[in-house]
């Protein structure tokens, strides 16, 4: 019996670490949704090649729900910009900003691109920001274009 006891208690130990999740005692609730997002600094280029870009920019924390979307639209014609990028985020609520980053992929080398970028709660709706237009022009092949200094943390208002 005893040893019945024993084989149990290991049994149940193991289980317990195997398949706990301290992660769930870590989660926040959603954070209050901010009363005005705003881009507080780019929206602007991280880097470039032939073929992808990043496009980077950080806005006062949205709060809401944890997941976010960058979202970027782009195209070679500044009143076009039909095509988009998206990229999922999840927000760190005890952050006060917010850093964005998406990948735009299946660029042409050597070609002016204009963009805009705004951001979106999981569920679809908007965090009310939106980036007046900007441009990049991608590098020929074999080159690459990368932002120096890395983006440092904006200063609070």
């Amino acid at each position: 019996m005893n040893g019945l006891l024993v084989i149990l208690a290991i049994a149940t130990t193991v289980g317990s670490l195997l398949y706990s999740n301290p992660a769930a005692a870590q989660l926040l609730p959603p954070a209050k949704k901010a009363e005005r997002v705003e881009i507080t600094r780019g929206p602007e280029l991280e880097l470039a090649t032939n073929h992808l870009t990043i496009i980077r920019w950080t806005v006062n924390n949205p709060g809401g729900s944890d997941v976010h979307y960058g979202i970027v639209r782009y195209g070679t014609d500044p009143k076009d910009l039909s095509q988009t990028a998206k990229n999922p985020i999840r927000l760190n609520q005890g952050h006060q900003y917010t850093t964005f980053r998406v990948r735009i992929e299946g660029l042409k080398p050597q070609t002016t691109y204009y963009y805009s970028v705004t951001s979106e709660e999981s569920n679809g709706k908007s965090d009310g920001v939106k980036s007046a237009v900007n441009k990049f022009i991608t590098p020929a092949p074999g080159e690459r274009i990368v932002a120096y200094p890395p983006q440092p943390v904006p200063s609070p208002k």
